[in-house]
């Protein structure tokens, strides 16, 4: 397979109603769909990367802090992936199968400072589902980064979701008109095995 899915930043802290950063219902509508996605990659053992946030405590140096309250702090339930989506990872007893991969990442990129495009090329990955929050800032700044590195880009646009709508639907046209990203729903004739 050339493809792998991406789900970003699908943590309780961005996603569940006590969140520290949350989209609240709107991210918590996506829950299913994102769920179904994972399963379908696993179950034909594609590549997955669960890319998820950290901070730590009271970082004065990190430009978010400036900009957001503190969230997904290292340590805490706020990392943990939501619902459905952790007591799938929980399902794995000993060790994630080699097709499934957690990583951190310190900036809204999933490619910023992390051995994200070494790791997909040397799977000959050329094409990335992305899915996850927040549309406008860490998808989209993903999204950026692999359209730059010569990535194929697909979005799935019932599985990815913001705080800001009006910044969720702008980005949805950026990747589709300036990023040549195929933006497509599950009611779309589209499977992985087309990648």
């Amino acid at each position: 397979m050339t493809t792998a899915l991406l789900v970003i930043d699908y943590t309780n802290d961005f996603v569940a109603d006590d969140g520290k950063l949350t989209c609240g219902e709107p991210g918590q509508r996506i829950e299913q769909r994102i769920m179904k996605l994972v399963q379908q990659f696993h179950d034909t053992r594609t590549s997955i990367v669960f890319a998820v946030d950290v901070h730590a405590e009271n970082d004065s140096y990190h430009p978010e802090t400036k900009l957001f309250p503190a969230h997904n702090i290292e340590g805490t339930k706020g990392r943990e992936q939501y619902k459905s989506i952790q007591h799938f990872l929980d399902g794995f007893t000993e060790q994630l199968p080699e097709h499934i991969r957690m990583m951190d990442k310190t900036r809204y990129s999933a490619f910023a400072g992390t051995d994200l495009a070494i790791r997909l090329r040397e799977r000959n990955i050329s094409t990335v589902h992305l899915t996850g929050v927040c549309t406008d800032i860490c998808i989209l700044h993903t999204a950026v980064d692999a359209f730059n590195l010569g990535f194929s880009i697909v979005v799935h646009a019932d599985a990815v979701q913001s705080f800001n709508q009006q910044g969720h639907h702008f980005a949805l046209q950026h990747f589709k008109n300036c990023l040549g990203a195929e933006v497509v729903e599950s009611s779309d004739v589209h499977t992985i095995d087309q990648q």
